[in-house]
């Protein structure tokens, strides 16, 4: 499978409209459930205050939204924003006893909100998909208040080269997975391409800086299979 910007949209947009009933099922199936103590990591460090606004981008069906309710002591104010109706839709119905989250269908790179609304910004799994990564964090510059903070979740490079070994014959499997369990291949197939092909843990920091974020730093997580990246708007 090749990915390139012509056909990327579209692909994504397939890889969603195939995946999304059976989305938290295959995280926690390829992840071992590892996905949910990574989604813990972000919220723990960015350690969120009461009544701040939160926009999760790519908000999937809502996990992040989750915990910061946890977190926030249900005192939350959060706007999720998916470019896929169906599977903000999942999220809906997983999150309908909290009536306080306002959904949108709305593109990473044209976001439907006015400049300076958040206090928080969040993406988890979310920029590897997106057609231009500086478009997208230029909407998360723009969006955020004076002080907010931006924080990204990516599958990111391995660090040591055993493990990144293993990780990439366990790769080769993820399709196979995803076959016996939803009958599907291509997301999965997917999937494995766009994380080979996504930047290192320095470059997407470097790109964090360059659209105009503040003391940016990363964490690795699982030995650099994801990364944890923040950043500040002066």
């Amino acid at each position: 499978m090749k990915i390139n910007i012509e056909n990327k949209n579209t692909l994504v947009q397939k890889v969603f409209n195939q995946a999304f009933k059976n989305y938290d099922l295959m995280n926690d199936v390829i992840s071992f459930g590892t996905h949910r103590l990574w989604k813990k990591q972000l919220m723990n460090w960015l350690s969120p205050s009461n009544n701040k606004r939160l926009i999760d981008v790519a908000c999937g069906t809502g996990d992040l939204i989750k915990l910061f309710i946890k977190y926030t002591n249900n005192n939350y104010n959060v706007d999720a924003v998916d470019s896929n109706s169906k599977m903000v839709n999942v999220g809906k119905e997983k999150l309908k006893n909290f009536s306080k989250i306002k959904w949108h269908v709305c593109n990473a790179e044209k976001l439907c909100f006015k400049d300076n609304t958040f206090d928080y910004y969040t993406i988890s799994f979310g920029i590897r998909n997106v057609l231009n990564i500086n478009k997208t964090l230029k909407e998360a510059h723009r969006v955020l208040k004076p002080g907010g903070r931006f924080m990204c979740l990516e599958f990111s490079k391995i660090q040591n080269s055993y493990l990144n070994k293993l990780y990439e014959l366990y790769s080769k499997n993820i399709p196979i997975i995803g076959k016996y369990i939803m009958d599907e291949s291509m997301p999965y197939e997917y999937l494995v391409k766009s994380i080979e092909e996504f930047y290192n843990q320095e470059e997407l920091a470097e790109l964090i800086k360059k659209n105009n974020f503040y003391e940016v730093k990363y964490r690795n997580l699982s030995g650099g299979i994801v990364a944890i990246h923040s950043g500040w708007k002066i």
